[in-house]
């Protein structure tokens, strides 16, 4: 079905309409979104140039989901970020439906990466012997192409529902972004069957993998009780990271798809969250209390200003 939208451009309301209040919020997320691609490229670097890490499936799932918050973050925050400089915040209909589709592309392709990561752990933890033989380097690209395929997958489906939004004159959008919920509210005929699709699109995908997160994690406690105390330190210490990043990751979402869909309100700052902080927080989450992460990128400092004097 072709698109019967005759809107060609949407007007962002943002976060504020306080001109003062914007050009904090512009050296907030300037900030914020330097310290992001740093801190997450610093995490990629650090583990493609050193080949113990990189040789670990652990790490090279960190890597990749490293690189896919930089991603997520990129395809938001800098449009944020520009638009403090201006009043009237507007976006075309085409960098609209691309901006929709990279996010969910990216953020769906990241729930995957993480139910792979917790695989890994269960793996580690519970078959210790076969880690080796299961965990492969073969396995691992598999799930990263499987994370690849599920994002995209989840975004043309997103995608496919906004383009038979018709959508023909309101073009005002209560958001600092494009989104699907928005643009539901602008749509000129009843949505309650796109609203229940897109829940049991998006709501499916957050409650289905953090379930399956929650049973492996599950799974993961129970088997810790034939461990020495030594060994469920160990695990507990290497399990900790993720699961936080699981909880900044899988709450805001989960919370988006059981609120009143009345409450757009609610869903911007959930999503403030999950595409602006929680990118933030994921390489401090793994690397503040990582040992091998902290003596990797001393390793690499040491080795790039050996270099860098050779010059």
């Amino acid at each position: 079905m072709q698109n019967q939208s005759i809107v060609t451009e949407f007007i962002l309301l943002g976060l504020s309409q306080n001109p003062n209040v914007e050009k904090v919020l512009f050296v907030i997320f300037l900030l914020v979104y330097l310290a992001t691609i740093g801190g997450n490229m610093v995490i990629v670097v650090t583990i493609i140039y050193s080949p113990a890490l990189l040789g670990s499936p652990m790490y090279f799932f960190l890597a990749f989901l490293s690189f896919l918050d930089a991603c997520t973050s990129s395809t938001v925050t800098p449009k944020i970020t520009i638009d403090c400089f201006y009043k009237r915040k507007t976006i075309s209909f085409d960098c609209c439906m691309i901006q929709l589709f990279t996010v969910h592309f990216f953020t769906g392709a990241e729930v995957i990466v993480l139910a792979s990561m917790a695989y890994d752990r269960y793996v580690a933890i519970c078959k210790p012997l076969l880690y080796s033989s299961i965990m492969t380097r073969r396995l691992c690209g598999i799930l990263v192409l499987v994370s690849w395929a599920g994002g995209f997958l989840h975004s043309i489906v997103q995608i496919t529902f906004t383009l038979q939004l018709p959508l023909c004159g309101p073009n005002v959008i209560d958001h600092y972004m494009c989104d699907l919920f928005p643009l539901l509210k602008l749509a000129c005929t009843d949505t309650h069957i796109f609203v229940i699709l897109v829940f049991a699109n998006s709501g499916a995908i957050c409650i289905i993998i953090f379930s399956l997160l929650l049973v492996s994690y599950g799974v993961i406690l129970f088997s810790l009780r034939a461990h020495s105390s030594e060994g469920r330190k160990k695990a507990l210490s290497t399990c900790g990271s993720h699961v936080t990043v699981v909880l900044l990751c899988f709450v805001p979402c989960i919370l988006i798809y059981v609120r009143p869909t009345s409450a757009f309100s609610f869903e911007k700052n959930m999503l403030i969250f999950i595409n602006v902080l929680t990118p933030l927080l994921n390489p401090m989450v793994y690397t503040f209390r990582n040992k091998e992460m902290i003596n990797a990128i001393r390793q690499l400092w040491k080795r790039l200003r050996v270099d860098s004097d050779k010059f």
